[in-house]
């Protein structure tokens, strides 16, 4: 099932029209996810990640973040870190009116752990718990206040202009997986604009800040090999959420994406088996 979902007139993306998208167990559904993709990719790239959840009865839902995949918006950049806060909302609302009674959990991965994180801070309430996966709390290289100030400047200046990549080589240690993200079309593999990094750095101040207002049951999970974003910035949530539920686990040797490892069975096993553990009794 395929969806459109728009972004209403208070938001930074207004008008927009984000690609969403849902997989669903052939039988009952014991509980639905809502999924937050990383920076550049789309949730195209979760398709195994889902159907392995369907077998074990959970939902899936998903959206294009503004900018990302099929959704509107500008590859790279964003008018305000809001529109993708505001997108993961609409999916939220549109999986509460579709299974009201099935038990919510939030999954964020990388740049969606950011923004799960921002999102919990204000909507915690609405699910049973929340996995992030390789979140953004911190970079894997701690920028300089000069290089805050710089991206600050040309957000004003030339907010479209390009300003950092990622390298997809610490995307995953299998070969196959780094030539599908760099062969697939729907990925962005064009520089981070200027707006979109100063946007990225306010709203990973704002995730550190604010992690003492999440308290809901919550599992971290991050690469102990990771070159995209830091494992310091999941032991820094880990260390100041206020759950008395909480995990943390670092898997050594792994990169960034952790359920595109060769191990992603056991990882992905790892997330079904903490979903079954948090289900409400």
């Amino acid at each position: 099932m395929e969806q459109v979902l728009r972004l209403g007139s208070g938001s930074a993306g207004a008008g927009a029209a984000l690609h969403a998208r849902a997989w669903l167990p052939e039988g009952a559904m014991r509980a639905v996810v809502v999924l937050a993709h990383g920076y550049a990719e789309h949730l195209g790239r979760y398709e195994y990640f889902a159907g392995k959840l369907n077998a074990a009865g959970i939902g899936v839902y998903a959206l294009d973040h503004w900018g990302h995949g099929k959704s509107d918006g500008a590859y790279g950049f964003v008018p305000a870190f809001s529109a993708f806060t505001d997108g993961v909302e609409l999916l939220l609302a549109e999986v509460e009116r579709a299974h009201p009674k099935v038990p919510r959990f939030l999954i964020g991965h990388s740049m969606g752990g950011l923004i799960a994180a921002l999102h919990l801070q204000s909507h915690q309430s609405h699910y049973a718990g929340a996995i992030l996966s390789g979140p953004a709390i911190k970079a894997s290289e701690e920028p300089s206040k000069l290089l805050i100030l710089v991206s600050r400047l040309l957000s004003r200046l030339a907010p479209k202009l390009g300003v950092l990549a990622l390298d997809a080589g610490g995307v995953s240690r299998d070969p196959a997986v780094v030539a599908a993200y760099l062969a697939d079309p729907l990925v962005y593999s064009g520089k981070m604009s200027a707006r979109l990094a100063a946007e990225m750095f306010d709203a990973m101040a704002r995730a550190r800040e604010g992690a003492g207002r999440i308290s809901l049951p919550l599992l971290i999970a991050h690469g102990e090999d990771d070159r995209l974003t830091a494992p310091v910035g999941s032991q820094f949530l880990f260390d100041h959420v206020a759950s008395s539920d909480k995990a943390l686990r670092l898997y050594p040797g792994l990169y960034h994406e952790i359920f595109n490892e060769p191990e992603r069975d056991s990882v992905i096993g790892d997330v079904v088996a903490w979903i079954d553990q948090h289900l409400p009794k």
